[in-house]
């Protein structure tokens, strides 16, 4: 077997000398590890904007010790690549604590190194439900791929009268886990999946997927594709083979309709309906400060990459406040656990038993306001967690 790059030993050896570097009272370091390089790089760009926009707005001092990032590009999907780097961060550069991840594999491969070597880790994006099982000292601001599905999947059948509907989902694990967490929700209410088609995730040609949910005439389509360029491909065929989302209704995650999205599909978005956890179009005083500080000072809207930044930010300022500046491990996910604050996106807090977080999932439709098309809530699933996690509670 191939050794690490860093062996255990010398990441338990870290761990050891964690109190003694506190006690010296020098900057607590802060390892970010993202996607800088690559296809994903936006992303990243997104959630680091919100990092040093948090950081403009609350100092780089808290609790008496100033904040310091050491910054790591993984260049894309690579979890070895993210497990050396986090590897190098505890032992080489001697980092407090792990953030970023905005791709799953890489928070995985990183989640082992927080449980070896005792380093609390934030995670602002990566999405997949068990990712937080990986390190007891792990903790997530962003979102769960079931939280926003399943509750979409409910709603749609109690709220929106739905009783049929037809998927289609990109061929790998993320579409395959929205998918089943949409459908779950979507049969516990009572109503009927008459079709299901999977879709390659490299390049495909959506036409002949849409035509065959065109003949099927379904009273409602929901689709999973990669955010990206997908999306906008994906509602341009559907538009081409003549499904208008205002009489079909067609439903998806939040990619599908993100900004991106939406510059390339323009009036055929019309109608979409999306479960997000965050839209720079959410309507409160927080947010709009927020939207404008943003805009201010990157040229841009934020999106769900940069809300994940700005909360892991505000969650680690105030476990750091309530710990007096304390960076082991276990005292930063024991002030973690159960924190509760007001965010851009709405009330959030983290759920003391699974370390995830809890949030308001919105249901929005793309109409268009003042001319221009956009995402607008109206309707919303309070206090949701991660239901794969509940389930798991009750086994």
């Amino acid at each position: 077997m191939k050794k690490s790059a860093i062996g255990l030993a010398a990441l338990a050896a870290t761990a050891l000398m964690a109190g003694a570097a506190t006690a010296q009272q020098g900057p607590i370091k802060i390892g970010l590890i993202m996607p800088y390089s690559g296809q994903f790089a936006d992303a990243a760009t997104q959630m680091d904007n919100a990092i040093k926009l948090f950081v403009k707005q609350n100092g780089d001092t808290v609790a008496g010790r100033k904040v310091e990032f050491i910054r790591k590009d993984t260049g894309g999907i690579a979890p070895d690549v993210a497990k050396r780097l986090a590897q190098e961060l505890v032992v080489r550069d001697g980092v407090d604590i792990l953030a970023g991840f905005v791709l799953t594999p890489n928070a995985l491969a990183a989640g082992d190194v927080s449980d070896q070597a005792k380093k609390f880790m934030v995670v602002m994006n990566a999405a997949t439900s068990i990712i937080t099982t990986k390190s007891p000292y792990m903790v997530r601001t962003s979102l769960t791929t079931p939280q926003l599905n399943q509750a979409l999947g409910e709603w749609a059948v109690k709220k929106d009268g739905q009783k049929k509907v037809y998927t289609m989902v990109s061929d790998f694990g993320p579409g395959l886990d929205a998918e089943g967490a949409f459908v779950l929700g979507f049969k516990e209410a009572g109503g009927e999946v008459v079709g299901q088609v999977k879709m390659p995730v490299a390049n495909p040609d959506f036409s002949a997927f849409v035509q065959r949910a065109k003949d099927l005439n379904p009273e409602s389509i929901y689709i999973w594709v990669p955010g990206g360029a997908q999306p906008g491909a994906l509602g341009k065929a559907l538009a081409e083979r003549g499904i208008d989302a205002r009489k079909t209704k067609v439903m998806g995650q939040l990619e599908v309709s993100d900004d991106g999205a939406l510059k390339v599909m323009g009036d055929a978005a019309l109608g979409i309906i999306t479960a997000g956890h965050y839209d720079h179009t959410h309507k409160s005083a927080m947010n709009d400060a927020f939207v404008k500080a943003y805009n201010a000072d990157y040229g841009r809207n934020p999106d769900y990459f940069s809300i994940g930044g700005w909360d892991g930010m505000q969650l680690i300022y105030d476990s750091l406040k309530k710990t007096g500046g304390k960076t082991d491990a276990q005292a930063l996910v024991d002030a973690a656990k159960g924190s509760k604050w007001e965010s851009p996106r709405g009330p959030i807090s983290i759920d003391p038993e699974t370390r995830d977080i809890v949030q308001t999932v919105y249901i929005r439709r793309v109409e268009k306001v003042d001319g221009k098309v956009q995402n607008v809530e109206f309707d919303k699933v309070e206090n949701v967690k991660d239901p794969v996690k509940e389930r798991m509670k009750k086994k």
